[in-house]
């Protein structure tokens, strides 16, 4: 049974960092890109950042030089440094993992990013 189980969460003020963590299991993320996507209220979900099995990098044009994914293969975890957080990040963030655009996606239950002004 696939599991991914986001952390590190929580409220900071503007200005301030955070690092989310996402642990997988069930699955070996080596063979997997893995995503954060976030979704605020009343907004429809977006991807943030990406992460390919190749280490290959993407980012959302609005968290470019803020925020960093990475991913520890042998601790099965991915992560995401969060820094100079601004309330438009207020959101749920969430984990997923998708072997190709042709395999279903298997998604984190969340975790709530709230930025204060």
């Amino acid at each position: 049974q696939v599991q991914l189980v986001e952390s590190g969460g929580g409220l900071v003020q503007a200005g301030g960092s955070l690092r989310l963590s996402c642990a997988a299991s069930g699955l070996i993320i080596d063979l997997y890109n893995m995503h954060w996507y976030r979704q605020a209220t009343g907004k429809e979900r977006e991807l943030v950042a990406t992460i390919t099995r190749v280490q290959t990098t993407h980012y959302a044009e609005s968290v470019k030089g803020r925020f960093t994914i990475s991913r520890d293969n042998a601790q099965r975890t991915v992560y995401l440094q969060m820094d100079s957080l601004k309330p438009d990040d207020t959101a749920v963030y969430y984990c997923m993992a998708r072997y190709d655009l042709e395999s279903s996606p298997f998604w984190g239950q969340g975790t709530q990013v709230t930025v204060s002004s």
